[in-house]
């Protein structure tokens, strides 16, 4: 049987729109929605649905936001293909709490709860400190390593190959990028974002995640979920705390995690959440694996299609 792994979006997928013809086209979907709202006490549809940009790309509203599109592709993608089945999950960055809550980890309102507020921990980690993130493209870990050590910056994503964000002091990320270029960097781009996640500077979003996640029933998983922090598989509920706050500062091992998946056999891909991201990271680690994604009503017919035929 070919071994399938879902994939969850994280932050910088979020797009205006993304959802609505899904919510539009299936009542399943609406009414997840409607949920959602409830859950929060706002109207997070809506910010998805029609922004501003300005009020999605907040951090406290993108997360719960990418979170519930996700969410969304996965229960229609059930409905869809009724046979349907993973033995993993994995999720870049707030993706891994979709990817918990896909495995049974936690609930559907739970993960919707935390990731909102996990956004405004971070988002107040952002506003009480001067942080900057930029992509390394076409560089090696090695000398990215380097770069940060001679910077005093983190290695925030080890994406795929030739990929890599660093991030730390605002005022650093220039001295960086030319030292990043120096070293033989194809290019480097500073990121638009609010502030220096997956650094040290959002250490004080880590003891208030820590306390929400506190109040929520965590079990163990139905099937592996790839830590980000680790690249292996969450174990006890315990376990699953303690590596969830550790990632607000760690590095994301997207790539290593997906090795570990394709050394374990697994040769389907299914990304559920807006954009293609994901995807375009795995073309990079492996074009022979097979990338499916489920993000608006035309990539759900398709990847349907796809499944169902066997």
């Amino acid at each position: 049987m070919q071994k399938t792994a879902l994939l969850f979006a994280g932050q910088g997928a979020q797009s205006v729109g993304m959802g609505r013809d899904l919510a539009e086209a299936f009542p399943t979907a609406r009414a997840l929605f409607d949920r959602a709202n409830e859950a929060l006490g706002y109207d997070l549809a809506s910010i998805c649905f029609n922004g501003p940009e300005a009020d999605l790309t907040k951090t406290e509203n993108a997360q719960p936001g990418i979170y519930l599109v996700s969410w969304v592709a996965l229960t229609l993608l059930r409905e869809k293909v009724p046979s349907l089945q993973f033995q993993a999950t994995a999720g870049l960055s707030l993706g891994e709490f979709t990817a918990l809550a896909a495995a049974g980890a936690l609930s559907f309102e739970d993960g919707l709860r935390v990731v909102r507020l996990r956004g405004r921990f971070m988002q107040e980690a952002c506003e009480a400190t001067r942080g900057g993130m930029a992509a390394v493209i076409g560089l090696d870990e090695a000398p990215t390593r380097e770069v940060c050590a001679e910077a005093g910056l983190t290695l925030a994503n080890l994406n795929c190959p030739g990929q890599i964000v660093i991030s730390g002091d605002a005022d650093r990320i220039p001295q960086a990028i030319e030292l990043a270029k120096a070293k033989g960097a194809r290019k480097v781009i500073a990121l638009p974002v609010a502030g220096a996640y997956h650094s040290p500077l959002m250490a004080s979003a880590q003891p208030k995640l820590a306390a929400e996640l506190g109040k929520v029933a965590l079990v163990s998983p139905t099937v592996p979920v790839f830590s980000n922090v680790s690249a292996a598989p969450h174990g006890s509920p315990a376990e699953i705390t303690r590596l969830l706050v550790e990632q607000v500062t760690g590095s994301v091992r997207w790539e290593e995690s997906i090795r570990a998946l394709l050394a374990q056999g697994f040769t389907r891909f299914i990304e559920l959440g807006p954009g293609t991201a994901l995807t375009g990271f795995l073309r990079r680690i492996d074009k022979s694996a097979q990338a499916l994604n489920v993000a608006d009503v035309a990539s759900l017919e398709a990847t349907a299609t796809v499944l169902n035929a066997g």
